[in-house]
């Protein structure tokens, strides 16, 4: 799994890998299979990529960076699964140009949809790679997390801003491309024919408690991930939380 053993690490993936490996632990019950075969977009250096090769499953890795696919063929070696992680050169543009189309149980698109000029085609893209019973992991930048940020951060026109820009962004200096809300990730989702099967707010408290509480106070980093994960589901607090987590389903694997 994710490595756990750092606060902010812990909180940043918690909330995304409990439901990842519940949905592929629900695609290997379906298919019979103890490995299946995951695709995962964007994934650089292997934060997903390698806990889920630990699951025994065989993970393919697009991303355009070769440093990232350098550190990941070395985290996967350290690992011991160097044998169950393909890393591949690529984008979401040209996905098929060195993938297969609906070869895979499951896609994970994580941190891409904020970098590609039109994130919806993007979601058609990657979901075309999934098995007709498949599970697409999706994840992005959330628009109320960021206005939040800013606004307590002082910066309130920027805040006032971001929240009326079309790509959710709060100034030129923005480092961010796009950010979303929740009904616009489940409707590029439902958009490329998949059902939702859950939207999860990822980091509504975590970016907003100050570093020192987390990493200092007994028990703190463990009450923190017990109320992110209460929090995630509840669409209340998808509004305000710094990422948005969304699972499709292809209609066999949501009737499965």
């Amino acid at each position: 799994m994710p490595d756990l053993s750092r606060p902010r690490a812990s909180l940043r993936t918690a909330v995304v890998w409990e439901v990842l490996q519940d949905a592929l632990d629900r695609r290997v019950k379906a298919t019979g299979r103890d490995s299946l075969d995951v695709l995962d977009t964007g994934g650089g250096s292997g934060n997903f990529a390698v806990p889920v090769a630990r699951l025994g499953h065989r993970v393919t890795v697009v991303d355009p960076s070769p440093n990232a696919l350098f550190a990941l063929e070395r985290r996967a070696a350290e690992a011991g699964v160097a044998d169950r992680v393909r890393g591949v050169q690529g984008d979401a543009q040209g996905l098929f140009d060195v993938v297969e189309r609906g070869g895979y149980d499951a896609v994970l698109c994580h941190g891409v949809l904020e970098y590609v000029d039109d994130p919806a085609d993007a979601v058609r893209t990657v979901a075309g790679a999934l098995r007709p019973d498949g599970v697409l992991s999706l994840l992005a930048a959330g628009l109320g997390g960021a206005v939040l940020a800013r606004a307590l951060a002082g910066h309130f026109t920027e805040a006032r801003q971001a929240l009326g820009d079309p790509d959710g962004r709060w100034g030129a200096a923005d480092p961010v491309p796009h950010r979303f809300t929740a009904e616009q990730l489940t409707a590029a989702v439902e958009g490329a024919g998949l059902r939702v099967g859950s939207v999860h707010g990822v980091r509504v408290f975590a970016d907003l408690v100050p570093g020192v509480l987390v990493d200092t106070e007994p028990g703190a980093l463990d009450a923190l991930l017990k109320l992110e994960a209460a929090a995630a589901e509840l669409p209340a607090f998808h509004s305000v939380a710094t990422q948005l987590h969304v699972l499709g389903e292809t209609r066999a694997a949501a009737g499965a």
